[in-house]
């Protein structure tokens, strides 16, 4: 599905999603990405949800987003409260969706200049 912005300042932006990619900006990605509106990390991690660690939501939270969306692919799944460790003690809130969800709200949210990154799982 290809999504269109009306006013997007120069700052990332989902511009189509599918089932196993995102583009950003334009540029497809079919590995797991972190966006923000400022900032990209092209293959933040290797894991898949079910190997999802510590470490990853400890690089999420050093990115100092007020909110996170959490892509978690086809399906939303919820991941493990031990792991969101890092996230609670930099106080960053978490949501949780499929990828399709959290492309179009990212957008959304960036749009209103929130301080929002999204995580997807790819």
């Amino acid at each position: 599905m290809k999504l269109h912005l009306s006013n997007a300042d120069g700052l990332n932006t989902f511009t189509a999603y599918g089932d196993n990619y995102v583009d950003v900006n334009g540029q497809r990605h079919t590995a797991n990405v972190v966006v923000l509106p400022e900032q990209l990390l092209p293959e933040w991690t290797a894991a898949r949800f079910e190997t999802l660690s510590e470490a990853d939501f400890a690089i999420l939270a050093g990115l100092k987003a007020e909110i996170l969306l959490l892509g978690t692919g086809k399906t939303l799944r919820f991941p493990s409260p031990a792991l969101l460790q890092p996230l609670m003690a930099a106080r960053i809130g978490l949501e949780v969706m499929d990828n399709h969800a959290a492309c179009r709200t990212y957008n959304i949210l960036a749009a209103e200049g929130r301080k929002v990154a999204a995580a997807i799982l790819l």
